[in-house]
């Protein structure tokens, strides 16, 4: 397999392909990439969402559509737990666009962030300024858009944007890794023709307890749970199953999505989805 490396939107991305991608594939991948992140990065001073923060109005993209109507139902399963407007309260906790990493006291985000927020298939529009964080599926969204952009390579191909990751062609074996000890896995996942994605709390994680997973209902960090996986057809929504397992409500939201997953807590016990076809080195809960 031939390994293409390079770091984009703040993580490491590496795609095997069975063949090595000619400049005109590269170049598209990277095209994808930057108009995604000119659109929805809150970490750029050009991009649509930061122009929105500071004046309200729309973002014109060919992606509103599918994450906003996913985080509509993300928002139903976790009772408000998952919300699309939680940047502000990210920003508080020292998370923002200059990494300040200076935390301030926890800000809870908008519930009724549906009143604020309006989405057609190709737009979504605030109507007041409004910093809105995609990070629950964004990434997940933007693998999939890049493993669309490589449908005519022939071959096997692996997108992974920083553990988020699509496999088409032969399977893959992909370990768990456990989120206290980055040198061991608590399981194996065998990944053919689908994606998987992660979540953890020692992930971008700073100062006491800090880290991105926040309950957008008191912009509070998560306690119970310390890592997430979930495996589906798409990434975007096996990022935003990952994301929202942290919270009650999901399993049953997960099944109806046809997500299975792993979720490990804070003191070590592992729960996982009746079907998940994960091996798993540790006892289940």
């Amino acid at each position: 397999m031939a390994i293409w490396r390079f770091d984009a939107i703040g993580t490491r991305w590496e795609i095997e392909t069975t063949h090595d991608l000619g400049a005109d594939e590269r170049g598209l991948v990277g095209a994808e990439i930057e108009r995604f992140d000119r659109e929805w990065s809150r970490f750029r001073a050009d991009s649509a969402v930061t122009r929105v923060a500071r004046e309200g109005g729309t973002i014109r993209s060919s992606d509103a559509g599918a994450m906003l109507d996913a985080y509509r139902e993300l928002s139903a399963a976790t009772s408000g737990a998952v919300n699309p407007l939680i940047g502000a309260s990210l920003e508080a906790l020292g998370y923002d666009a200059a990494y300040s990493l200076v935390a301030g006291g926890p800000t809870a985000a908008p519930t009724e962030w549906t009143s604020t927020v309006r989405w057609t298939e190709g737009q979504a529009t605030a109507s007041a300024p409004a910093l809105l964080d995609v990070g629950a599926l964004g990434k997940g969204r933007l693998v999939d858009l890049v493993a669309g952009v490589l449908d005519a390579v022939p071959g096997d191909v692996v997108v992974d944007a920083g553990g988020d990751m699509r496999a088409r062609g032969s399977a893959v074996r992909v370990g768990l890794e456990h989120p206290y000890d980055p040198s061991q896995a608590i399981g194996v996942v065998e990944l053919q023709d689908a994606a998987l994605c992660a979540s953890a709390v020692n992930r971008r994680a700073w100062g006491d307890g800090l880290h991105h997973v926040l309950d957008a209902r008191t912009g509070v960090p998560v306690r119970t749970w310390a890592a997430t996986w979930a495996i589906a057809p798409e990434a975007m929504r096996a990022d935003a199953v990952a994301t929202a397992l942290f919270f009650d409500g999901v399993p049953e939201l997960a099944a109806s999505w046809e997500v299975e997953w792993v979720r490990m807590t804070t003191d070590g016990r592992v729960e996982r989805s009746p079907g998940c076809p994960a091996e798993l080195f540790l006892a289940r809960r």
